[in-house]
């Protein structure tokens, strides 16, 4: 059988970004993002790993640098933990290396230094998180997870040493500084005393929110519930159709290899 191949349209808008996360997600797993299994610690890794893939996707340009891997790296991945499905990365894999942002590297280099699971897991994990770190937002809404348990979840499974030592909760991003300035010998704070300082809620404040992929998934079925009616213009028409499809349309870096 030959390829399937799930391009875009050039022209997407926002929520067509959105559509093609949950479409990603789904192609990996064979699933929407918010029916993926978790019960398992092997079901949650398959989880992480494509819903950071899917927030990838979302925000263009090329998959691997969004996700933080090389290609041959994400190569790899992928045929690890999603052997259904394969990257198509040839022009990628022969382009030179961007210059790697001194953040993502310090991050990264922490998250390595806590790896907790054994296999290559834990240091795509690490390059991932790091890269999506610098992403706006609460770290666990840029790695494309349901809420912020499952980034716990993760980095107590994966980074145990370093997920022990946020005792009072602190925002993971903020934890994640505050433990570089501290192994730079450098005060990030600016009092001892947590409830003291004015910028308390910025590094505890809640972390509450919706998934970037949750809600157009939510969109999608209203408006596909909708019934046609009486003066509804063929314009309207062809948008809800519009929508319906591209909401199954995946990242064109990724090809399924189901049936093959």
């Amino acid at each position: 059988m030959s390829e399937a191949h799930f391009s875009l349209m050039v022209a997407v808008d926002a929520k067509s970004q959105m559509h093609r996360g949950i479409a990603t997600y789904r192609l990996l797993t064979g699933v929407p993002p918010a029916d993926g299994d978790t019960a398992t610690d092997s079901n949650l890794d398959r989880h992480i790993l494509a819903s950071i893939l899917a927030a990838a996707t979302m925000d263009g340009g090329s998959l691997p640098e969004k996700a933080g891997l090389s290609g041959d790296e994400l190569a790899a991945l992928l045929e690890e933990y999603f052997p259904s499905v394969e990257v198509k990365l040839a022009e990628q894999l022969s382009a030179p290396k961007c210059e790697e942002d001194d953040e993502i590297v310090m991050l990264r280099d922490l998250l390595l230094e806590q790896r907790s699971t054994e296999g290559d897991i834990g240091s795509w994990l690490a390059a991932m998180i790091a890269r999506r770190a610098i992403e706006p937002g609460h770290l666990w809404g840029a790695l494309g997870l349901r809420n912020r348990g499952e980034l716990s979840r993760l980095l107590s499974r994966h980074f145990a040493p370093l997920a022990t030592r946020n005792v009072n909760n602190m925002r993971w991003k903020r934890f994640f500084y505050r433990m570089l300035c501290e192994n730079e010998g450098l005060v990030m704070c600016k009092t001892p005393v947590c409830k003291q300082c004015d910028d308390f809620n910025l590094c505890f404040g809640e972390e509450s929110g919706e998934s970037r992929m949750t809600e157009p998934r939510r969109d999608v079925l209203l408006q596909a519930a909708r019934p046609v009616v009486a003066g509804d213009s063929p314009s309207e028409l062809s948008q809800r159709s519009a929508i319906g499809q591209s909401s199954e349309k995946a990242s064109p870096d990724l090809v399924s290899r189901a049936g093959r």
